[in-house]
């Protein structure tokens, strides 16, 4: 990459597609990872998915551990410590293509995501040493226990209490964790407990220490074949050395980690999408009523091509990321940054990971809704794999801090970076009534894209008005305007998903050529084509609920200015292509295998 751009300033202007990283530019090591990750999933796991969802003693375990000899839990841990040390973009393939299996994807994802990753960046020597070796090769498995019964989005009212015992040796800790993936199969445990119930700090727990013990495994509505249970704490014996980083800074644990967990989180539900959308088109293509294929209906070709545009756009935003989070890590490490430095860096991206997260679970809930509505009847019953789907699905927007946490947190972000002078967020806000003056006078360019383009950079625009007028009228009270806020996290989301298949076909445009190209373009063209009216709407909405009179009326002719170039083209003749093209290769047609 060869510019870094800081977190959440891709709404403040144009971004060059050179500089972005897409699918086309996995390597052949990816490719190799890929496969192989694809072959286990199919070969090894598949066949096993009753026996993994019944929860059959020792089977997720054994995988687990099949998938360690293969390398796939070691991806992000250093090699000097038994680890791949690759990059991001190999562990988001890695969890892409695990996420065929709910179930097992969420073990996996547990144990080489927010169960390890906080001894590899957060761990001092001895801990790495001693932990992380056995942790990639699944010969121990991990779990991080969070949250608790009064403290779920509200992390930091965690109410387990440690006490450093007479003798020094070692924190007695006592509470209860709530939710905890892997339980069951745990030997390592990432616990969070406030010393003296003052000093927030995390804990690397061995299963095994006196005093831990765990309740009966929770009936789950989806993901039934993975652990999930209470750890309970009775006078837990934790040797004093496994505190983990600092006294008092377990937030700083808890919070980077999850911003990784949220994109991976991303990285996995385009992997259910693209399954999903496989099931879908195979589906449609046999389903006989009125003497024809389903396939034939148009209006089963909108809903395919709608699934397939957004798995699309899904997997755009996911590998940007990956590939500006690669980025950064490189340059903290040339710098000779050390891995609590890597941590921070990858903060930098936090906006970007809560996008991820967000437009991603939601992106699936709606492709495995629409998946079950093509089946019928037959998507409603277990004997076939999307009513799975639909109902493991439907957890992401909880995990990794619930989609209305998130939300909050992309504007209320960027907010504090911009009174921090590290985002020029008010600058683009002074200086939009210049823009507005350009923009009534400009004319939409002709050429490939360049209306889409064009309509990207003026939503952007949108947002600056809608954002900046909100700043301006609550100034520190904004925090409290839940629903705007969560309305301008829609509209930033939505932008970023636009401008990242936008900048991937451009890309692949300009390397490939138009023919290449051609599926890319209609994509971005159908997908831009909806979203510029469902914006105009969402701006028109928190304009209304920021002022009223002749002031909302100034702020109405602006969004007027803004949106006055927008006229809708046909997209349903694009979405038939679309929905065409994924009937010819029966899946996701954009997938290199």
């Amino acid at each position: 990459m060869s510019e870094l751009i800081k977190g959440g300033a891709f709404l403040l202007g144009p971004v060059d597609e050179s500089t972005v990283f897409t699918p086309e530019d996995f390597d052949d090591m990816h490719m190799m990872i890929k496969n192989m990750t694809w072959d286990f999933m199919n070969n090894k796991v598949a066949p096993k998915v009753e026996e993994i969802e019944n929860m059959e003693e020792g089977v997720t375990v054994s995988l687990i551990r099949e998938a360690g000899e293969l390398g796939l839990l070691a991806s992000d841990i250093p090699q000097e410590y038994g680890g791949e040390e690759a990059d991001k973009i190999t562990t988001m393939i890695i969890t892409e293509n695990v996420s065929l299996c709910g179930s097992f994807a969420t073990a996996h994802g547990a144990h080489t995501g927010i169960g390890t990753l906080p001894i590899v960046f957060f761990g001092n020597e001895e801990q790495k040493k001693r932990y992380l070796p056995a942790l990639a090769t699944g010969e121990k498995i991990a779990a991080y226990a969070l949250t608790e019964p009064e403290a779920g989005s509200d992390a930091l009212n965690c109410k387990t209490k440690a006490v450093l015992s007479e003798d020094g040796k070692y924190y007695i800790l006592n509470g209860v964790k709530q939710f905890i993936t892997n339980a069951a199969w745990a030997d390592v445990f990432i616990i969070y407990a406030k010393i003296d119930g003052e000093k927030f700090t995390a804990f690397i727990v061995d299963a095994d220490a006196e005093g831990v013990s765990l309740d009966a495994e929770e009936k789950k509505m989806g993901i039934k074949g993975s652990s999930t249970r209470s750890v309970i704490l009775e006078n837990a014996k934790v040797p004093v050395e496994n505190l983990l980083w600092k006294e008092g800074k377990g937030h700083q644990v808890a919070f980077n980690i999850l911003n990784i967990g949220r994109f991976k989180l991303g990285a996995g539900c385009v992997g259910g999408a693209k399954r999903a959308l496989e099931l879908s088109s195979e589906y449609a293509l046999q389903r006989i009523q009125f003497k024809q294929p389903i396939a034939n209906f148009n209006i089963i070709k909108n809903k395919i091509a709608n699934m397939a545009i957004l798995t699309y756009m899904m997997e755009s935003l996911v590998y940007r990321i990956g590939g500006m989070i690669d980025a950064k890590i490189n340059e903290v490490k040339e710098a000779g940054g050390d891995s609590a430095e890597l941590m921070t860096a990858i903060e930098e991206y936090a906006i970007e990971c809560s996008i991820a997260k967000v437009f991603c679970s939601e992106g699936l809930d709606y492709i495995v809704d629409e998946a079950v509505q093509i089946y019928g009847g037959y998507g409603y019953c277990q004997d076939y794999p999307v009513e799975r789907a639909y109902r493991d699905s439907r957890i992401n927007r909880i995990f990794e801090g619930t989609n209305e946490v998130n939300r909050m947190l992309i504007p209320g972000t960027l907010m504090r970076r911009a009174l921090k002078g590290t985002v020029p967020f008010m600058d683009a806000v002074f200086g939009l009534k210049d823009a507005l003056t350009q923009l009534k006078e400009a004319e939409i360019p002709s050429g490939i894209l360049a209306r889409e383009d064009f309509l990207i950079q003026a939503m952007k625009k949108l947002f600056l008005l809608a954002a900046g007028n909100a700043a301006q009228t609550f100034n520190e009270k904004l925090t409290e305007e839940q629903e705007i806020l969560c309305r301008l996290a829609d509209i930033a989301m939505e932008i970023f998903a636009a401008e990242s298949g936008l900048l991937r076909a451009k890309k692949i445009l300009a390397e490939k050529g138009e023919e290449a190209a051609r599926l890319p373009i209609l994509m971005t063209e159908a997908f831009v084509n909806d979203m510029v009216p469902k914006l105009e709407a969402w701006a028109k909405e928190i304009i209304a609920g920021i002022a009223e009179g002749e002031a909302a009326g100034k702020m109405y002719a602006g969004l007027k200015v803004i949106t006055s170039h927008y006229q809708p083209i046909n997209g349903y003749s694009r979405k038939r292509q679309i929905a065409d093209a994924v009937y010819e290769v029966k899946r996701y047609p954009l997938d290199r295998r």
